[in-house]
């Protein structure tokens, strides 16, 4: 298990709370999201600044299924990114749901979490997968998600994250099967903007 102890206060930090931090010298440093803040916040003179800590909030998605979204902040000088991720079975890394929003460092951040709130609920009020004896479709003729490693053959292929539910990319190019003939348009969207 890797050490995620944060250099500036010593902290023992789970791998979704730390920032690894380059150095001038190409050193890198590994902070907790607040010591990250902190040190943002005295580059961009922004003397205001607080590091918000939210309480983990409990969302049903169109199934009724209910899932656990923990929040991080992270100040990127003339931006406050505001993430929701769900740990996935006790797992520490964000492998589920994940959504972002940027918004002004100076302004209430309970603000931005409201909206940032209520971007989670117009997501999980959408299903693009459905499940047949065992198998996943999908849904509709649209699908949204997320691309992410596999973590196999060095990073060169993907796997995708839909509705919450990893699928390899195998799998997801046999989901598409049932489409043979169709045409498709693919749009990559930051993860800040709305998908």
């Amino acid at each position: 298990m890797p050490d995620n102890t944060c250099v500036r206060c010593g902290a023992v930090t789970p791998p979704h709370d730390v920032v690894s931090v380059a150095s001038a010298d190409g050193a890198f440093r590994l902070l907790c999201s607040r010591c990250f803040n902190v040190e943002m916040a005295h580059r961009a003179k922004i003397h205001t600044f607080e590091h918000p800590e939210f309480t983990p909030v409990r969302l049903a998605d169109a199934d009724g299924v209910v899932h656990e979204f923990h929040f991080r902040s992270l100040l990127f000088g003339d931006q406050l990114s505001l993430e929701a991720f769900e740990l996935v079975s006790g797992n520490e890394d964000c492998a589920g749901f994940r959504f972002q929003l940027l918004g002004d460092p100076r302004s209430d951040p309970f603000e931005l979490l409201g909206d940032l709130v209520q971007k989670v609920k117009r997501a999980l009020a959408v299903r693009h997968l459905v499940e047949h004896a065992g198998k996943l479709d999908v849904a509709g003729t649209m699908v949204r998600g997320r691309i992410e490693w596999d973590g196999n053959d060095n990073g060169r292929m993907p796997c995708v994250v839909i509705d919450g539910r990893r699928v390899d990319w195998t799998d997801f190019g046999a989901m598409l099967m049932a489409f043979e003939g169709w045409q498709f348009r693919v749009e990559l969207v930051d993860p800040s903007d709305e998908a």
